[in-house]
């Protein structure tokens, strides 16, 4: 089964994390954690970081890689790093995606979320405590330099 190796980035502003839902493709409506491939040469902040000047026109800051999901969907498998950030500026424009949506902690079940980034919301809750843990993690690590 081919592997795709994928940066997702769990934007946190405000103690809300932004999702999105994709406008495109096999899972489109599905909702995500923003990102993309990574690509040659490149680590999963930096591809999160392009993925996102990409998809959103928004400059991010990444902090640390909060998990690594594996999961096996029907016609690959995905290995998605998950990396904590924080917005640097505050447009956005949505370039290939439906929807967006800033969640706090009562909201993280709400989308009808791709099973990959659902687990991923499992582990924000279980192992972060939620949206609000993020956003304590994200203030009191946004001084240090992440690659």
């Amino acid at each position: 089964m081919k592997t795709v190796r994928v940066s997702a980035a769990v934007i946190c502003r405000e103690g809300k994390l932004f999702a999105v839902q994709r406008g495109y493709g096999e899972y489109k409506d599905g909702w995500e954690f923003p990102g993309g491939k990574i690509e040659e040469g490149e680590n999963p902040a930096e591809a999160a970081v392009r993925e996102i000047r990409e998809e959103l026109d928004l400059e991010i800051k990444p902090i640390m890689e909060l998990a690594c999901i594996e999961y096996d969907y029907a016609e690959f498998h995905l290995s998605m790093h998950c990396i904590l950030a924080v917005p640097d500026g505050n447009s956005l424009h949505l370039n290939e995606h439906e929807a967006m949506r800033w969640l706090a902690d009562d909201d993280l079940y709400e989308p009808d979320w791709l099973p990959a980034d659902l687990e991923l919301i499992g582990i924000i809750k279980e192992k972060y405590g939620g949206a609000a843990g993020i956003a304590a993690l994200a203030a009191n690590t946004t001084s240090k330099e992440y690659k």
